[in-house]
């Protein structure tokens, strides 16, 4: 692993704990998501849903900045899972800073900056060539960085700003580096379909 993204590791490690720092003293209620998704390698607003379906599941709990009647700051953290038949399968970690906004219908938009740590597998075995013969190649992995940008569109089922949510996303992210000295970047976007829904905390006085 190079020193670029150990020193990654390390600052997602601090933004981990102060999350889980803010969560833990989270006065009124966190809200979880979870949503499967469809990954794939292209340049990003050019495409929205592709084939054959590469799937994914992710996972994030968000804490709320600020909140008002119609709109919300938000931070969280998320983890996740993607296999992508004919080019790896990735483990992955991250934070996001997002802001949404909400009508009085119900419906809500939103958009997220995140950065995470992706380590990949590669789903077809590698050989190499050694002493004239070819040898399986056992697969250490490979870590990169993960910027993301997000944009969310979602339903609330109640009014109430506890409400269970129904929600889209269209993110789109980078591998950096993806294969240094040949291709520094590699686009992706991932197509999420989720719902959201708070745990509210009990703060009575025992």
């Amino acid at each position: 692993m190079n020193n670029a993204a150990s020193s990654h590791i390390r600052s997602l490690l601090v933004v981990s704990l102060a999350c889980t720092s803010a969560f833990s003293k989270a006065q009124d209620s966190l809200r979880l998501s979870i949503s499967l998704f469809n990954q794939s390698t292209a340049i990003p607003y050019t495409r929205f849903f592709t084939t054959p379906v590469h799937p994914g599941i992710q996972v994030a709990a968000e804490l709320d900045l600020n909140e008002r009647p119609r709109g919300r700051a938000f931070t969280g953290a998320h983890l996740g899972y993607f296999f992508h038949n004919h080019l790896a399968q990735g483990f992955y970690i991250g934070a996001d800073l997002g802001y949404e906004t909400r009508t009085t219908i119900g419906i809500s938009f939103a958009g997220m900056l995140g950065l995470g740590y992706l380590r990949t597998y590669a789903t077809k075995p590698e050989f190499i060539l050694q002493n004239g013969i070819y040898q399986q190649e056992r697969d250490r992995g490979n870590g990169r960085i993960m910027p993301s940008l997000s944009l969310e569109t979602g339903y609330y089922l109640r009014p109430d700003r506890h409400s269970s949510q129904f929600f889209i996303r269209y993110q789109s992210w980078l591998e950096y580096p993806y294969s240094p000295g040949f291709i520094e970047l590699m686009s992706h976007i991932s197509l999420h379909v989720g719902v959201r829904f708070s745990i509210r905390r009990n703060t009575a006085t025992q």
